[in-house]
């Protein structure tokens, strides 16, 4: 498997946070995993480059350096109220005409819509910065309270950690559910949010904070081979099915139901990629009772068979020495 170029293009003064999240997932060397990324820095002009942290960067690469990168990362765009440089607009066109996926992280999404790239297409920023850029870019269908947005091409997420979000989930889609599952144990991380959830950024300060899903979230999560139901769930939680059906869409955006199948197909992906158990005995390890049902779910997932993502994936190709230790 091609080990992948990523280019992370900052803009002064650059957020350390938004380039940190590409650079964990695609630049750190772990133990136990192969290289699949390569990482590179690049600015307008090679030199120093401010941030907002009051330090400054030594930046060694200039524009070029995305005419050979597969993936484009925006990691922010802090100066947004200014016009783009004509040269940092026709290097992100040109790397997106030639077929460089095109990835901006919270407000780098105005960057991908000033250059032309998002007219008429979905994409998310930052909640905070959603009312701007609806009016500045009417063209761009704006999608506020979803962490993230792939559209294969490009792909856009909300602000700070919904940038790891999206990473970890194009590291995934990149190389299988145990590869992103690897690198997010590592970074101390939950291996998977789904890009439809919420930013949480709905609940007005002066209402008292929801009670956390997070104890049922994991208890569920270690019971995926068990008949599970809605009603499980809820008499785990202490609250009615209404009750908790209702959490899980101010917490999450979507049903226990529907979270419940993504964690099965999640559990599904790895056992494909780490394992040659049949998939009759992966459909059983996952709570989803058959072979049929298992390919019914998961291609309605992921878009492909479970046989044909185990070709894609399977015998953890990337792993190095043995595996994690």
């Amino acid at each position: 498997m091609r080990v992948q170029r990523v280019a992370a293009l900052v803009l002064p003064p650059q957020s350390t946070f938004e380039l940190a999240c590409a650079a964990e997932v695609f630049g750190v060397r772990r133990p136990g995993l192969a290289a699949r990324y390569t990482f590179q820095v690049c600015a307008e002009r090679p030199g120093v480059v401010p941030t907002l942290a009051g330090y400054d960067m030594a930046v060694n690469e200039g524009l070029s350096a995305l005419e050979t990168a597969d993936t484009v990362v925006i990691p922010g765009w802090h100066s947004r109220d200014e016009a783009a440089p004509r040269a940092v607009l026709d290097a992100v066109r040109r790397a997106h005409r030639r077929g460089a996926r095109m990835v901006a992280i919270c407000s780098g999404a105005f960057l991908l819509a000033e250059a032309g790239l998002l007219d008429h297409r979905r994409a998310t920023t930052h909640w905070r910065l959603a009312a701007e850029f609806a009016a500045r870019f009417p063209d761009v269908q704006v999608e506020p309270d979803t962490l993230y947005v792939d559209l294969g091409d490009i792909a856009t997420s909300a602000g700070t950690a919904a940038g790891i979000d999206l990473c970890l989930h194009l590291a995934r889609t990149d190389h299988g559910a145990a590869y992103a599952a690897h690198v997010a144990r590592h970074m101390v991380m939950p291996p998977h949010r789904e890009g439809g959830q919420l930013q949480y950024s709905t609940a007005p300060p002066a209402e008292r904070p929801p009670e956390s899903l997070a104890p049922v979230l994991d208890w569920a999560t270690e019971r995926l081979y068990a008949p599970l139901t809605i009603d499980d769930l809820a008499a785990r939680a202490q609250v009615s099915s209404r009750t908790l059906a209702r959490r899980f869409a101010e917490q999450l955006g979507v049903s226990p139901g529907r979270w419940l199948l993504q964690q099965r197909v999640t559990a599904a992906r790895a056992l494909l990629e780490e394992t040659d158990l049949p998939v009759e005995t992966i459909a059983v390890k996952v709570g989803l009772s058959s072979a049929a049902n298992l390919r019914r779910r998961f291609h309605s997932l992921v878009r492909t068979t479970p046989a044909a993502y185990r070709r894609s994936f399977g015998g953890a190709p990337w792993t190095a020495g043995g595996g994690e230790p």
